[in-house]
């Protein structure tokens, strides 16, 4: 390679660092540059994929460790004190000594950082290192390589079921349509599908890729984080501009399914991917506790300076009451000493020395300790394991777990976090008329308090519907209905979103005459807005199909017999063949992949048994496609519903490309319509469509699915029916609304289907913008949501579906038990009202004898609504003024979005204080985390967010504590979440039980590690008083710092995690136990400086009884080491005691330690006593342990020190027991008779077992019912007016108050 000079380095790394930070990057292929220099290659400015996520290197990890210690203020204070010794005229005591306990501390944290860095790097070496296919030219093919080599210009093929190693830009695929399917689990955890196609006319060399013909330019943007957006295009040798997007992006980390194999275009690479963009490692917040720890410690510094300060003053006015000189004191070589002054300032610094052990050194190293042990429990608890999803909880975040005790308000979203977010397609509404689907209602009702399934097997899917056999099906249907069996949990299934509930659809009689009619012709075909319905339902969606011949390669299933074995064995449901029950298990990969791994053995041996697993489709040679081999992988559950009710009615998805997708019709006729676009969903339009070319009218059809106030705005209404032209739109939409208005009130979903039929002219017109937009780098998606809105306007309305998504279990009980522990719960969905309301109902966050204040606002009018703020605040019961408890609120997200404007903020914060729980609909992921920051900030209370999907990250990361749900959305939700459960219901156990511990053992840990300090330093400060304050110690050195390294360093650490001060039953049974934990808790400004006294007063008494002890029998006889020993061993004592009071829960491991302290210290002490010959305390505990006087004087002290503590334990929990010690007297009894009061208590306090109520049927009222007998729901009505409308609905209520 050819010799550069440094100046020439330089130069090109300054203008690589300009060329990486543009904007806008120029990529070109690396094959016509191949073998040349480095500093020839035109992309030798990007960086190349090799990663490096070890911080350290075997050379400089000591010094950049070192350097990363010292960023925490405690290490530092003491490597400056171990300094400070060094100094002769302020010296303490050996230099040497004073290094032991930092070096130790950091010694044992660099051990550590080690370990956990020396891991990285052999993750870091196993990717490096692994084998890809990467294009060269001198080799004509492609040949393997490592990760590391691939550079950004390169071509990199990846076969099926590998791994992607670089950002790719997709160029050709094995498949003739061009399209690629990836699974994105190792990004965020979605196992369904996707699809990416190749960047189109751009690579024409089918079917073999030619890599050499590529002498295009790339244009990309500079890379970025977000894994939804990706800006390109791609610039042809004659100018011509082609648009690229994520839809043509290959990320690094997902893996390529069903396809032979691809080939693309690196973008970008090693640290610039997107994956690794994303990759930020654990999170790290301050816990509430750590903030208050950090206070205290600063009270410790003041203390600790005032008694230095005392120390130097005492100093100063001895030397001064001096006559003269002194023999012990030795002057300088020149005769002289120094002056008072002088030597009192030398002082001062001499006593933080000798009173550095005040301020904790080993404090943060504890609580780290305990910690890891408190999150060894949480994710070992198998209450909070669910056999389902095969999961355990997940703690992410390492030091917040105390906050777990102290959460005031929690925020969580509804869909797929308080209910399955499995779909179920329950009623629908086409051209104004209703269709109710009672047989289908039947299949999704709970049985009693339990989920349930059916044990039905899916019918045979017949190819044409016949009304004469509808009867008898139905017939059959009913009876597989009747059996039914209880199951753990819901059943699985081979895919994504296709649980036995989603996908068993009983089509109703009515509709399916209707469908029949319209095929009996086929001019009505064409044009029948059935027929256009359902095919909208199978088309307007991006359901990925694929057959039932094979599972996905990674995927296997083995079978053994069913043993007894330890719980972290997940059992997997089981499944009934020939009489007898067969146990199934998976290889654990990861935890998400058991939801698409998981083999349904019932439905594989029942007749007519679907086997929907994915493979790559057949071959022209291989029969035709029947009904029974398609299976469907869907982005989201409602797609998934609506894709298999259309199949209910014969409208078979069969197949999808980028540019056809075929559907079979009931008749058994296939037809195949090419897509011209997609238009995906997004959060601003709230809708989808897909612009499809009809095979048999030629017309050019939009068929749009989305939210009804989005479409319905979008409404021609001047148009007419297709079969009754005087009935417009207008009738048509009026009856839908009130289709979807009870649709809502019975909790259900609800979508609206619209369609447009467009022009040729139209099309091109609207297609040449579209075209632009794709190829544009400014404002892409700003263009592009543009001409979606563009084309979406004068739409024809179809209909409406209705979707059941139910409660998850237990989440009634949960919420109430959350409410009783004084936490107050806000939901915040983006549903319409009527729909939170009647599950607010369903789930008890809204009770039926609450005050609930509805407040809607259609107009930006902010007089009305100042003012309605203002009487919301002022509103009481009139049963009983001090019931603000009762009180609910229910906003929408328009009027929410107005309360959040800095005028109106804090009479909104003021209103929420005063309510029980708070419900928000219609809200935008960026309100919920805005609604989420100002509580926190306004109120100053902890506050919790749980959700499951990427439109709740904000949510939770705004929160103190964020709580991910492995849900149906993917992990997106769990990857930026502290802590990650399965389930709502373990919320329950995870805050009022293991919330309680944490926060409780960590706080008593803490007050204590402080007692304990200042306890025994202070032994040495009052010593001062008879030395002349000379800061001589009466104990040798090495005893002292073994006194809190080793001989009370375990006890504290031991309390901080094995403490139970109740029982989690009681916890449970008595949610109200949990407001002891809440606000300061347990950890208080009076109960840290109550301990601070106490430590005083012990020190006191452990100084001076054996102090006036030694001087009545012994005179002043008496060496400093033989005073000092004594004290030493009373002080260890007292504070071992002290501890044995505080504990809660005496356990073996308790007594082990604590006996094992105090022989360790006779141990060590009398080694060192015996051993150290010249040291100043050479058998002085053996010579004390002979004489009685030292064993009477060790009791008396330390009773003496104990008694005031003792005394006030006892009057306290005697006269004033707290609700604390309360419980742990019921926890004394037999767990029959503490149920038994538990559920005399909860029964007096109306709070007895939650039933679980089905969403079908709300407890919430109906408009028809009269206010005197219910609080009735808020109905559309009601919730919207041209203005501004505030409801007050209570049960004694006579009218709601509007103003």
């Amino acid at each position: 390679m050819m010799w550069r000079s440094p100046l020439a380095r330089v130069r090109d790394a300054l203008r690589g660092q300009k060329v990486r930070e543009k904007d806008l990057r120029n990529l070109v292929s690396n094959l016509p540059y191949e073998g040349l220099d480095k500093w020839k290659q035109p992309n030798r400015y990007f960086p190349g994929n090799s990663i490096k996520t070890s911080k350290y290197t075997l050379l400089l990890f000591i010094p950049m460790n070192l350097f990363e210690q010292f960023h925490r203020l405690a290490n530092l204070y003491f490597v400056g004190l171990a300094i400070l010794n060094f100094v002769p005229v302020v010296n303490a005591f050996q230099p040497e000594v004073a290094l032991i306990p930092i070096c130790v501390i950091l010694c044992l944290t660099a051990m550590k950082d080690a370990w956990e860095d020396f891991r990285r790097y052999q993750s870091d070496k196993r990717l490096n290192s692994m084998p890809c296919l990467i294009y060269s030219r001198k080799v004509k093919q492609f040949v393997e390589r490592y990760w590391k080599d691939v550079r950004v210009g390169d071509f990199v093929k990846v076969v099926c079921n590998e791994i992607v190693p670089a950002d790719l830009l997709l160029l050709h695929t094995s498949d003739p349509n061009g399209v690629c399917h990836i699974e994105t689990a190792n990004l965020d955890g979605e196992t369904n599908l996707k699809q990416r196609r190749v960047v189109p006319g751009v690579c024409i060399t089918d079917p073999e890729f030619e890599a050499e013909s590529f002498n295009s330019i790339v244009v990309c943007e500079k890379p970025n984080i977000n894994l939804n957006h990706f800006k390109c295009y791609v610039e042809k040798p004659d100018k011509d501009k082609v648009g690229a997007g994520i839809e043509n992006l290959l990320l690094r980390g997902c893996t390529v399914r069903n396809t032979d194999h691809a080939v693309g275009f690196v973008v970008y690479a090693g640290h610039e991917t997107k994956a690794m963009l994303n990759n930020n490692g654990p999170r790290y917040k301050r816990s509430k506790q750590e903030r208050r720890l950090n206070i205290d410690v600063m009270f410790c510094v003041i203390l600790l300076l005032t008694m230095c300060l005392v120390g130097a003053l005492g100093h100063y006015l001895w030397l001064q009451t001096l006559p003269g000189l002194p023999p012990y004191l030795v002057p300088h070589s020149n005769g002289h000493l120094d002056s008072p002054s002088l030597s009192s300032f030398y002082m001062f610094f001499t006593m933080i020395i000798l009173l550095q052990v005040l301020i904790p050194i080993s404090l943060y190293v504890s609580i780290e300790l305990v910690k890891i042990a408190q999150i060894f429990f949480i994710t070992n608890d198998i209450d909070l394991y669910d056999e389902e999803t095969d999961s355990q909880i997940q703690c992410r975040a390492l030091n917040i777990t105390e906050d777990l005790g102290q959460i005031e308000y929690i925020f969580t979203d509804k869909t797929g976090t308080l209910t399955e977010n499995k779909m179920v397609f329950r009623r629908c509404s086409i051209m104004g008329t209703e269709y109710p689907h009672k047989e289908n209602a039947v299949l999704t009702e709970p049985d009693s308090d339990e989920e349930v399934i059916f044990t039905q097997a899916p019918q045979a899917l017949q190819t044409q519907w016949s009304l004469d056999s509808d009867d008898v099906n139905r017939k059959d249907t009913m009876h597989h209905h009747g059996s039914r069996r209880k199951v753990p949990g819901t059943a699985h299934s081979d895919v994504a979103f296709s649980s036995p509930l989603e996908t068993e659809v009983t089509p109703d009689k009515k509709l399916l005459q209707q469908i029949s009619g319209a095929e009996s012709t086929s001019v009505s075909r064409k044009i029948d807005a059935y027929l256009d319905f359902f095919l909208a339902l199978a088309i307007c969606n991006t359901v990925v199909v694929s057959m039932a011949t094979a599972q996905r390669q990674r995927v296997s299933a083995e079978f053994s017999v069913d043993v007894d074995e330890r719980w972290r064995w997940r059992r997997s449901k089981r499944a009934k063949m020939d009489g007898g029950f067969v146990l199934f298990k998976l290889p654990v990969y990861k935890s998400y992949l058991t939801r698409v791994a998981i083999i349904n053995l019932s439905s594989c041996c029942n007749t007519g048994a679907q086997t929907c697993s994915l493979h790559v489709p057949r071959s022209s040679s291989e029969p035709a496609v029947t009904p029974d081999m398609v299976c469907y992988e869907a982005e989201s559950p409602d797609e998934a519903a609506l894709v298999y009710a259309a199949k209910a009615y014969g409208f078979i998805l069969l197949g999808r490309t980028p540019d056809s997708v075929t559907v079979r019709l009931p008749s058994g006729e296939d037809l195949r319509f090419e897509v011209l676009d997609t238009l995906t969903f997004d959060s601003n339009r709230k809708r989808m469509s897909v612009l499809v070319r009809h095979p048999i009218s030629k017309e050019y059809v939009l068929y749009t699915k989305g939210a009804d106030y989005a479409i319905m705005e979008l409404l021609d209404v001047s148009a007419g029916d297709y079969r009754t032209p005087f009935r417009n739109q207008k009738n048509i939409a009026a009856d839908t609304q009130q289709h979807l208005d009870y649709y809502a009130k019975e909790g259900l979903r609800t979508l609206c289907i619209a369609k447009k039929v467009l022009s040729g002219r139209e099309y091109e017109s609207w297609s040449a913008d579209r075209h632009r937009a794709l190829a544009a780098i400014e404002n892409r998606e700003q263009l592009i949501m543009d001409t979606a809105v563009q084309i979406e306007t004068n739409l024809t309305l179809l209909g409406a579906t209705g979707i059941e998504d139910r409660l998850q279990e237990n989440v009634p009980d949960t919420i109430t038990a959350l409410r009783e522990a004084g936490i107050q719960v806000w939901v915040l969905t983006g549903d319409k009202p009527e729909t939170a309301v009647n599950i607010g109902y369903a789930c008890r966050l809204l009770e039926e004898e609450d005050l609930v204040i509805n407040m809607s606002c259609k107009n930006k009018v902010r007089r009305p609504l100042s003012a309605s703020l203002k009487v919301g605040c002022l509103i009481q019961n009139p049963r009983n003024v001090d019931t603000t408890p009762d009180i609910s609120l229910v906003i929408d997200g328009r009027t929410l979005a107005m309360t959040l404007s800095s005028d109106l903020q804090e009479r909104f914060v003021e209103l929420a204080k005063h309510c029980r729980s708070v419900l928000c609909c219609r809200v935008t992921p960026l309100q919920k985390s805005a609604v989420v920051k100002i509580i926190r900030e306004k109120l100053k209370v902890m506050t919790l967010a749980v959700g499951d999907g990427a439109n709740d990250v904000n949510m939770i990361q705004a929160a103190d504590v964020g709580i991910g749900i492995s849900g149906q959305e993917g992990m997106q939700a769990v990857m930026m979440s502290d802590f990650a459960i399965s389930r709502f219901k373990h919320l329950k156990k995870l805050l009022l039980v293991h919330g309680h511990w944490c926060n409780s053992r960590l706080a008593n840990m803490i007050i204590y590690f402080f007692y304990k300090n200042t306890a025994n330093v202070n032994l040495l400060f009052w010593y001062q008083f008879f030395c002349g304050f000379t800061a001589t110690a009466m104990i040798d050195y090495w005893l002292m710092i073994f006194f809190n390294l080793f001989f009370t360093s375990a006890p504290p650490i031991m309390f901080g995690i094995l403490d139970k001060d109740i029982s989690a039953e009681m916890l449970l049974g008595v949610p109200e136990l949990y407001r002891t934990g809440q606000g300061s808790g347990e950890y208080r400004f009076s109960t840290f400086w109550v301990s601070m006294l106490d430590a005083f007063y012990q020190s006191l008494v452990c100084f001076f009884i054996p102090y006036l002890i030694s001087i009545d029998f012994t005179g002043s006889d008496m060496d400093i080491f033989s005073f000092g020993t004594p004290v030493n061993t009373i002080s260890l004592f007292t504070i071992l005691l002290h501890l044995s009071i505080e504990i809660k829960a005496w356990t073996v491991v308790h007594w082990v330690i604590m006996l094992g302290s105090v022989a360790l210290y006779f141990i060590v002490t009398l080694a060192y006593s015996a051993i150290c010959v010249t040291c100043n305390a050479y058998w002085t505990l053996q010579s004390q342990m002979v004489d009685p006087m030292f064993y009477l004087v060790c009791i008396i002290t330390t009773v003496v020190a104990l008694l005031p503590r003792y005394t006030f334990h006892v009057l306290k929990n005697s006269i004033a027991p707290s609700p604390l010690e309360q419980a742990r007297h019921l926890d004394r009894m037999d767990p029959i008779t503490r149920d038994q009061w538990i559920k005399e208590w909860r029964s007096f306090r109306g709070g007895g077992q939650v039933k679980r109520s089905g969403l079908s049927v709300p407890p919430s009222p109906t408009l028809g019912t009269s206010v005197e007998a219910y609080p009735p729901s808020p109905t559309a009505s009601e919730i919207t007016g041209d203005e501004f409308t505030l409801n007050v609905i209570s049960e004694n209520y006579n009218r709601p108050v509007h103003t």
